[in-house]
């Protein structure tokens, strides 16, 4: 892997992480575009993946260092917050790591992306529409209970299919409870803390201790840089775009990358 191929990895992973179109979908189509496969590839996402966590906690460091202040003050502001996340974080982290293996096997593919990209897109347009209809939710993060955490983390476990968007899953469910589309979107992002951390630790452990050598160390800080300042400048536009907009372009852009991988593809 060259320091091209580490950039434009790093581009695909700090757009479409915190968007709701599927960043694991879109780096397997570009590392089957760019010819890239094996474990390199696989050592590479947890890089870049890294970086796309390090611009969650560039954006929402106060957020972040109020949840700190809560495991040495339970009546820390943070403390909510934090136990909201803990909730949220454990079915899918309980899933994934019982179905690990078998989702790298079975799920890794462009057919399984290509299924989840356009049944996501067809949930976004209808839940886009009926939004329109009943309004949206203007329920603001300090609201959140236990319950409505839950049920976040239970649609998160939707997002362990490949295509199918960790955003998009995480997003849809903070609306549904009454969240605002904004709300929605920043739990989403902290939640990326515990959950992209965990799958990153995760997969640099079964790598061994020199993972990183088999994709370069100049490649890893490129990769690494480019998707922590793409993803800081997309959560910042996904904010802005949603105080004001739907859902909808999300979802016509799913089914418009599915039904082209797939005519390119047969």
């Amino acid at each position: 892997m060259n320091w091209v191929h580490a950039v434009f990895l790093g581009v695909v992973e700090g757009v479409t992480e915190f968007l709701p179109v599927s960043s694991t979908g879109h780096l397997i189509l570009a590392s089957e575009w760019l010819g890239l496969r094996g474990g390199a590839v696989k050592t590479f996402e947890v890089v870049i993946q890294a970086g796309a966590i390090s611009a969650v906690l560039g954006l929402y460091w106060p957020r972040v260092r109020s949840m700190g202040g809560a495991l040495l003050d339970r009546g820390a502001p943070g403390a909510r917050l934090a136990v909201n996340l803990l909730v949220s974080f454990l079915p899918a982290a309980a899933l994934g790591l019982a179905l690990h293996g078998l989702i790298k096997e079975k799920l890794f593919g462009t057919g399984p992306v290509i299924f989840a990209l356009a049944l996501g897109g067809l949930l976004m347009l209808w839940v886009d529409s009926w939004f329109r209809w009943k309004g949206r939710g203007t329920r603001e993060l300090d609201s959140m209970t236990a319950r409505d955490a839950l049920w976040i983390g239970l649609a998160q476990c939707f997002a362990l299919w490949p295509g199918t968007s960790r955003a998009m899953a995480t997003i849809l469910a903070g609306m549904l409870i009454g969240l605002s589309p904004v709300a929605a979107a920043e739990y989403s992002f902290l939640l990326a803390l515990p959950t992209l951390g965990a799958a990153a630790l995760l997969d640099a452990v079964a790598g061994g201790p020199g993972w990183v050598r088999g994709i370069g160390w100049s490649a890893a800080a490129a990769g690494f840089l480019t998707a922590a300042l793409v993803a800081a400048a997309t959560m910042r536009g996904l904010i802005r775009y949603l105080n004001s907009r739907g859902l909808s372009l999300f979802g016509w852009y799913r089914l418009g990358l599915a039904g082209l991988v797939w005519l390119t593809v047969r």
